[in-house]
């Protein structure tokens, strides 16, 4: 098989106006090198290869914390639901993607180098018929299990912990058993 193809990126740690729905249009149905490069261009490829040759394709994007890992899957999956089309149902990206906020308190956590911090890796698969997104699944591989009972100095162990305590005065938590913590600076998801 012919070697794949690599994007490097570079997390700018701000909004830049390079992932609207116009640039999606832009790169939609464009020959990979016809354009700068980019997320949606590696997306394009691997969506018309996908539909060309019916082969399952595969896009792995790995980096260091804060590299910007979450985000890029997160523009791709909005390329394939934009550019391919939804089978059904035009909220698919958002239906797949609503999870991540609890999911990122389970599995995030503060770090020396990112207050939020992913701890575990995931893995996302994306049904298509032809071009058109049909569903997707989420599996998660917690990375760190031992950061639930030890903490390097500067770091914390998984949001979901300081959120309980939070929200321990809640009156739907009572039953848990939870007590009141110290106020705590919780990330926002």
């Amino acid at each position: 098989a012919p070697p794949g193809i690599v994007l490097i990126a570079i997390n700018p740690y701000e909004a830049l106006p390079i992932y609207g729905d116009e640039v999606i249009r832009a790169y939609s149905g464009r020959q990979l090198g016809d354009m700068d490069p980019h997320i949606f261009a590696v997306a394009e490829e691997a969506l018309g290869q996908m539909v060309r040759f019916g082969r399952s394709q595969s896009l792995v994007i790995s980096g260091e914390s804060g590299a910007g890992k979450t985000a890029s899957a997160k523009y791709a999956m909005r390329f394939f639901t934009t550019a391919g089309g939804c089978h059904g149902d035009a909220s698919m990206e958002e239906k797949v993607l609503a999870s991540s906020p609890l999911m990122e308190a389970f599995g995030n956590a503060k770090t020396t180098r990112n207050d939020n911090s992913s701890r575990f890796g995931k893995y996302l698969e994306i049904g298509f018929i032809q071009e058109n997104v049909t569903g997707a699944t989420i599996k998660t591989y917690l990375l760190e299990k031992s950061r639930v009972t030890f903490q390097a100095k500067e770091e914390r162990n998984y949001h979901i912990f300081y959120q309980l305590c939070a929200s321990a005065s809640l009156p739907e938590l009572q039953g848990l058993g939870l007590r009141e913590c110290p106020p705590v600076s919780v990330t926002p998801m």
